[in-house]
């Protein structure tokens, strides 16, 4: 990615400019992107009609598969007109603005899941407050507070680098992630620290906290009948394995910004494409089977669209 001003032209050698293969990338991530709508609003529309999965913690999956579909529609559509332009350009100000979008969205992710963590840990170790607790109200307020919390704290830092002048003319990823930072003549002590504090606020303290809640959890059930331990099995490994996904595509996405000069152009781009593409594509697919109401309502929908 070349910057002239404040205007970014990407030149992705290996990937974007192998033309023998440009409409078959194409392809493949239309199709990817085609398959994460679809299977993200199919959960959200079930949950949406019926009556029976308007409980909290199909409300907090739903939010969460509709945060997987805005986050991806702020890469995949740019990312599908670069595949088949033989230049690649982007204004600075839409790179920053797709870098609040990317980590806003990214940290609100974090905060869903800490809403579903402390959901079931209400639930099961404490059944009887459970109505009390979990009210609409509750809803609301963490719904409200996962988008705002890490909106406003990455609107900061992006804010903090469209007053900066740029010197590095290159840019080597292919949406517009930390890598940004290089583009930078100056990367200030102060802003790492800020940074870190972002980071710490919406993704290490509410994934501590969950490891907590489902650390009680699997403490209070190992001590419960076994009714009370499927119950539990059954609605909390899907939300770790999401959790435990997504912390490890999070570390993912600092390694190969620190190792990019590592890496050829195309492996770096590959690399970093998995961070956008799995979430978004095996969250719905892990739901959808592993919650037996889900996929209850899933199988009764795809038997009525055959009969139709």
């Amino acid at each position: 990615m070349e910057l002239a001003l404040n205007v970014s032209y990407i030149t992705l050698d290996g990937f974007f400019h192998v033309n023998k293969y440009r409409y078959l990338y194409f392809m493949i991530m239309f199709t990817v992107y085609i398959l994460i709508l679809c299977c993200n609003f199919t959960i959200v529309f079930l949950i949406v009609v019926e009556k029976s999965l308007h409980e909290p913690m199909y409300i907090f999956i739903a939010a969460l598969l509709l945060n997987s579909v805005m986050l991806s529609t702020v890469i995949y559509p740019k990312l599908l007109i670069d595949f088949l332009s033989k230049r690649q350009i982007i204004f600075y100000s839409v790179c920053l603005f797709q870098f609040f979008m990317f980590y806003s969205l990214g940290g609100s992710e974090f905060l869903l899941l800490f809403a579903m963590a402390y959901d079931r840990y209400v639930s099961i170790c404490k059944p009887l407050q459970y109505p009390i607790i979990m009210t609409k109200n509750t809803i609301s307020i963490f719904l409200t507070l996962a988008w705002i919390v890490p909106s406003s704290q990455v609107a900061v830092a992006a804010v903090l680098m469209a007053n900066k002048k740029i010197c590095n003319f290159t840019f080597t990823g292919i949406f517009c992630n930390n890598t940004i930072y290089k583009l930078l003549c100056v990367h200030s002590k102060a802003q790492t620290v800020y940074d870190m504090v972002v980071l710490f606020n919406v993704a290490i303290l509410p994934a501590v906290f969950i490891f907590f809640t489902y650390t009680r959890i699997l403490v209070i059930s190992y001590q419960s009948c076994k009714e009370v331990r499927r119950k539990a099995a059954q609605t909390c490994l899907p939300h770790l394995i999401v959790l435990i996904s997504y912390l490890c595509l999070c570390a993912f996405d600092i390694i190969i910004s620190g190792l990019e000069s590592n890496f050829p152009k195309i492996v770096h781009s590959i690399l970093t494409l998995q961070i956008v593409m799995y979430p978004p594509l095996f969250n719905p697919i892990i739901y959808g089977l592993k919650m037996k109401e889900i996929s209850k309502h899933l199988k009764r929908l795809f038997c009525a669209v055959k009969i139709n």
